[in-house]
């Protein structure tokens, strides 16, 4: 009893532990003509991800760009929607990753970013590898990997549901303008033809000139 408690410990840990061992995750505002960096320590030899997408804003595109702590270019991409590039750091030191909007003349972007740095940690670093796991262990690992769908499938499914919304607000707000302009139009052409018919069927004043001999 005591070993399958210690085993569901170790589990909810792994799981607190995901959210900051393996990098950053943030959605920000990029306003136009702007651009934002950030910054990460890394130790050469670890793997590293860096997955974007542009949530609301314009076409939906940004400028993103990944350099070394030398300053040396490993990911440069122009307008993309979204993407994602995996890489390995080959020195120490702190890599730059920016998104730039300032092509844009007027519209500002929200751009969502997922940095992973480095695999996941064992989710039983106690444990003697050689040794088979037992059923809870196993049982354990298959949650774990479960859980670890669940959040990507929910970032993943959240992001597509706050972009269709703004979709969905811009095209609103179009309609409403267009519906407003058509209103005011057929207004004006009202008046207009009430104008024109009035001055039709109205008395007109004739005058006679009289031409004496």
């Amino acid at each position: 009893m005591y070993g399958s408690f210690r085993v569901l410990l170790q589990v909810l840990w792994a799981q607190l532990l995901c959210g900051w061992v393996l990098g950053s995750e943030l959605t920000f505002e990029l306003p136009d003509n702007a651009k934002q960096c950030f910054y990460e320590d890394i130790i050469i030899g670890t793997k590293c991800t860096l997955e974007f997408q542009v949530v609301t804003g314009g076409h939906y595109d940004v400028d993103c760009r990944l350099e070394d702590p030398d300053g040396n270019t490993l990911y440069k991409e122009m307008k993309k929607q979204y993407d994602s590039f995996t890489f390995t750091a080959s020195k120490n030191g702190t890599y730059k990753f920016c998104f730039s909007n300032e092509f844009s003349t007027f519209t500002h972007k929200t751009v969502y970013f997922d940095f992973q740095v480095g695999d996941d940690p064992p989710l039983f670093p106690n444990e003697n590898r050689v040794t088979a796991l037992t059923q809870m262990e196993s049982a354990c690992v298959s949650i774990h990997e479960a859980l670890k769908s669940v959040i990507d499938y929910q970032t993943h499914f959240r992001l597509r549901e706050a972009q269709g919304r703004s979709r969905a607000e811009d095209l609103n707000t179009r309609v409403a303008f267009w519906s407003i302009g058509e209103a005011i139009i057929l207004l004006v052409v009202s008046i207009s033809q009430v104008v024109l018919l009035r001055s039709f069927f109205s008395d007109k004043k004739t005058t006679t000139t009289r031409v004496g001999s």
